[in-house]
C-alpha cells in the first residue's frame, strides 16, 4: 500500500512537472509540422499562407496567461487564412489539428463563461472554413462539428477532473493540518500533565526519601542504604521524565512505538555502514556498564548520526568508532580520514542535532578536525545523572 502511494506521488510531481512543457512541445512540433506540410505537400498554395502557417498553433504557447485569447489568436489566423487561400485551406490536415488543440485547450478554460465563449468563436471559425471551400456544405460542417464538440468536451472534462483533483487535495492538506494540530494539542497536554502530576509528585518522594536519610541514627546503616537507593532511583526517573518531556514538546521526535535501539546494538549499526560502502572499525574500551535509557539512545543516536554524515560528507574515507566505560562517564568518539566537513552545514540537523542530544542526556560533545586529518566527533555521557 505504501509502496503505491509513493509511486503515486512520484508520477504526479513528474506529471505536473512536465506535463506543460511536453504540450509546448507538442505545439511547436505542430508549427514546424504545419510549415512543411504548407510547403512541400500542398506547393499551390500561396507564400502568405505559409507565412501563416506556424501562427496557427504558437499563440497557444500563452494559454496560461490568455487562457481564451491565445485559442482566439490561433482561430483568427485559421480564418484570416481561408479567406487568403478560398479553398486550398481545406486540402490540409495541419490546420484541422492545430484547431482541434485550440478548441481543447479552450474548453479547459478555468472560468465556465470563457470555455464557452471560447467554443463559439471555434464554432464561427469552423463555419467560415467549411464556408470558403466550394465543395463543403451543411453535412461537412455537421460532422466536423462533431469532432470539435468532442475536443470541447475532452478539454472541459480535464479542467472539471483537475480542479477537483486540486480541492480534494486542498481538502486533505486540511485535513492532515488539522490532524497533526490535535495531536500536537494533546502532546502538549500530556506533556502538562507528567509535568505537574507525576514529575512534581516523584520530586517529592525524592525530597522527602533525603530528609528521612538525614534523621536517621549512625548505626541504621542498612535504612540508609536503602533511602539513597530510593533517592538514586527518583532522581533517574526525573532525568527519564524530562527526556519524555522534551520528545512530547517536539513532533518530530515521536517516533514509532517499536523498541528504541541501544548502545549494545552499535556493532550491528557499523556491519550496516560496512555494507553501504564505508569502511568502519569498532572499538569497545573499559567495562561495559548498563546505561540509562535515555543516555543508551541517545549513545547510539550519536554514533549513527555521525557515520551517516561521514558516507555523505567525507568522500572516500575509513572510519573508527570508539566506545569507552569509565565508571561515571561512557565516551564516544567517531573519526574518520576523509575530506569533508561531516554536516557542519546542515542547518538545523547533523552537528546541531548531536549537541542537542548530548545537552539533553547532560552530556557533552565536540567536533573537529581529527589529529591525523579528517573529521571527529567526541561526545562524553554521563552513566549516572544527578537531578536538580
Amino acid at each position: 500500500m505504501r509502496g503505491g502511494r509513493e509511486y503515486r506521488e512520484v508520477v504526479t510531481r513528474i506529471y505536473k512537472r512536465l506535463g506543460g512543457r511536453i504540450l509546448d512541445m507538442v505545439i511547436v512540433g505542430f508549427a514546424i509540422a504545419s510549415e512543411l506540410e504548407v510547403k512541400f505537400t500542398h506547393p499551390g498554395v500561396t507564400g502568405a499562407l505559409y507565412a501563416l502557417a506556424p501562427l496557427w498553433t504558437l499563440p497557444l504557447l500563452l494559454r496560461r496567461r490568455f487562457p481564451v485569447y491565445a485559442p482566439a489568436a490561433s482561430y483568427l489566423v485559421i480564418a484570416a487564412s481561408a479567406m487568403m487561400s478560398g479553398g486550398d485551406l481545406i486540402q490540409l490536415t495541419m490546420p484541422f489539428f492545430a484547431a482541434l488543440l485550440a478548441t481543447a485547450i479552450v474548453g479547459s478554460a478555468p472560468d465556465t463563461r470563457d470555455a464557452f465563449a471560447g467554443a463559439a468563436i471555434a464554432a464561427g471559425t469552423l463555419a467560415l472554413v467549411v464556408y470558403k471551400d466550394p465543395k463543403s456544405g451543411p453535412g461537412e460542417l455537421f460532422w466536423v462539428g462533431l469532432f470539435f464538440g468532442a475536443a470541447w468536451g475532452a478539454g472541459r472534462a480535464l479542467a472539471t477532473r483537475s480542479r477537483q483533483a486540486s480541492e480534494l487535495r486542498s481538502r486533505a492538506e486540511v485535513a492532515e493540518l488539522r490532524a497533526r494540530e490535535a495531536v500536537n494539542e494533546e502532546r502538549q497536554r500530556i506533556s502538562r500533565e507528567l509535568h505537574d502530576v507525576i514529575a512534581h509528585s516523584v520530586s517529592v518522594m525524592v525530597v522527602q526519601s533525603g530528609a528521612v536519610r538525614r534523621l536517621l541514627r549512625p548505626d541504621q546503616e542498612r535504612e540508609r542504604d536503602a533511602l539513597v537507593s530510593v533517592e538514586g532511583i527518583g532522581r533517574e526517573a526525573l532525568t527519564e521524565m524530562r527526556r519524555l518531556l522534551e520528545i512530547l514538546r517536539e513532533p518530530e521526535e515521536s517516533g514509532a512505538l517499536s523498541p528504541q535501539p541501544t548502545l549494545d546494538r552499535v556493532d550491528a549499526l557499523v556491519e550496516q555502514v560496512r555494507e553501504a560502502g564505508l569502511p568502519v572499525r569498532l572499538n569497545v574500551e573499559g567495562q561495559v556498564a548498563p546505561l540509562p535509557p535515555g543516555v543508551d539512545l541517545c549513545a547510539f543516536r550519536i554514533v549513527q548520526e555521525a557515520l551517516t554524515n561521514t558516507i555523505k560528507h567525507a568522500g572516500p574515507a575509513q572510519a573508527e568508532v570508539n566506545v569507552r566505560y569509565s565508571g561515571e562517564d561512557v565516551e564516544i568518539e567517531i573519526s574518520d580520514n576523509g575530506q569533508g566537513t561531516n554536516g557542519a552545514g546542515d542547518a538545523g540537523h547533523g552537528l546541531l542535532g548531536m549537541k542537542e542530544r548530548a545537552a539533553l542526556c547532560g552530556g557533552t560533545l565536540e567536533t573537529g578536525a581529527a589529529p591525523g586529518g579528517g573529521f571527529a566527533v567526541r561526545a562524553r555521557l554521563p552513566i549516572h545523572r544527578a537531578a536538580s
